[in-house]
């Protein structure tokens, strides 16, 4: 006897599994341009973030919508040079500039990345202690996972659990539109700017540049698509996950200062952790704190792991050793020992007493003024037709890119300017 809904039934199973292969291809698309781009709300980046929403409001959005069109140029040309060279962002610089260029290069994505991989640690014992646990145990603790996981493990288990810890993001677009923030408000900030002609909102700016369009992330994205052997004629789905991983990164950025922005905005300098998870209460109410640590604690082991990564992957590829985290310990001595090296020095030093927040949004500053050096570097290598052949730059992307750049320099040296002359 045949029942009524069997034929309904038999033709929804092949619908179903039709449906959970496309779903399944496009999630497959999503790799090392996602991993980049959200790494970059790391500890530093959701602290820098939900700062600049309590003490400017909403001022800050329209600089995130620029920035958001420089991180996307910037995150596809590396990605790009990665594919068609088959070569991390070391070696073109190796193979590229003279011994003396290429050198400063790697000498200031070292002072950058070690600056993040302390902020990092920071984060972590930031995170902790909402739950009341002593960073001198965290912190440890962390190093000790974040080393265990990248040495022992492998490149696709790493990236698997890099995209999982990404989804503590998603908890900010919520408490944005539960936040209540003014909607004339937000419209207005974002597609006018509403500047302030101070230090302090200069200093805010940058350090939204280089906690945005970070100096690891390029390098990172471009070792990574090579380690993940993406060949070019699989770019356009590569180029899918970088471009979207991007704007998803800034989307979610721009939901964190909207959040603290309608919960403290106006209350000045972030000075803890606790402070930053007022902005979660519309969410989960007095379970703030909590989320807000879980969440912290996740962006925080995300880029613990892929700061230090990203500096190996440059300074082993730069001298031609083996730089794969599918390697053994044994077939990649170096690349393996400056990770663990800066593993180390970076959770000892966020050991030290002091102000983590401070230390955290600081090293974004820092990021922010060597970021235009290090973007010069891959603008030249993106724009040069022996590199890249028929992939390289077209006229409309050199002229984005040039400006973006450029813009980005002139801030980083009014910043230092000011700083140093306290003008």
């Amino acid at each position: 006897m045949t029942i009524l809904g069997d034929p309904i039934t038999s033709e929804a199973k092949p619908r179903a599994r039709r449906w959970l292969v496309r779903v399944l291809a496009v999630l497959a698309i999503f790799g090392p341009g996602l991993i980049a781009a959200n790494a970059g709300n790391d500890a530093g980046g959701i602290l820098t973030y939900a700062s600049a929403g309590a003490q400017f409001g909403y001022r800050t959005l329209f600089l995130m919508m620029l920035v958001t069109v420089g991180l996307v140029v910037v995150q596809e040309m590396c990605s790009r040079l990665g594919v068609y060279t088959g070569k991390g962002l070391g070696g073109l610089l190796r193979e590229q500039f003279s011994v003396r260029s290429s050198s400063l290069a790697l000498l200031l994505l070292l002072i950058a990345n070690a600056g993040l991989t302390v902020s990092e640690f920071a984060g972590v014992g930031a995170a902790f202690d909402i739950f009341g646990v002593s960073r001198y145990v965290s912190i440890p603790l962390a190093a000790v996972a974040v080393w265990t996981l990248t040495v022992l493990g492998t490149y696709s288990r790493a990236e698997r659990l890099f995209l999982v810890l990404s989804l503590a993001f998603l908890t900010y677009p919520i408490a944005a539109f539960l936040g209540h923030p003014g909607a004339r408000q937000v419209a207005s900030n974002l597609l006018w700017p509403h500047f302030l002609h101070t230090h302090a909102f200069l200093v805010i700016a940058v350090a939204l540049i280089g906690t945005t369009i970070t100096p690891y992330m390029q390098f990172y994205v471009a070792s990574a698509v090579v380690d993940k052997g993406v060949r070019p004629e699989k770019y356009p789905s590569e180029r899918v996950d970088t471009v979207s991983g991007a704007i998803w990164s800034d989307v979610i950025s721009i939901f964190i200062i909207i959040a603290t922005a309608a919960a403290i905005g106006g209350t000045g300098p972030l000075q803890s952790a606790q402070e930053a998870a007022k902005a979660l209460e519309p969410v989960v109410g007095s379970a703030a704190p909590t989320l807000f640590g879980i969440g912290l604690l996740g962006a925080s082991l995300l880029a613990a792991s892929v700061v230090p990564l990203s500096t190996s992957y440059a300074i082993a590829d730069a001298i031609g050793r083996p730089r794969s985290t599918s390697d053994s310990f044994r077939q990649a001595p170096l690349f393996y020992g400056l990770f663990t090296l800066q593993i180390a020095v970076g959770a000892g030093i966020a050991l030290a007493p002091g102000n983590l927040v401070a230390l955290v949004v600081n090293a974004q500053v820092l990021n922010g003024i060597i970021t235009p050096m290090l973007l010069t570097y891959v603008l030249i290598l993106a724009n040069r037709r022996s590199v890249l052949g028929t992939a390289v730059n077209g006229r409309t992307f050199r002229v984005v890119a040039t400006v973006s750049v450029t813009v980005i320099g002139l801030l980083s040296l009014l910043v230092l300017f000011q700083t140093v002359t306290g003008r």
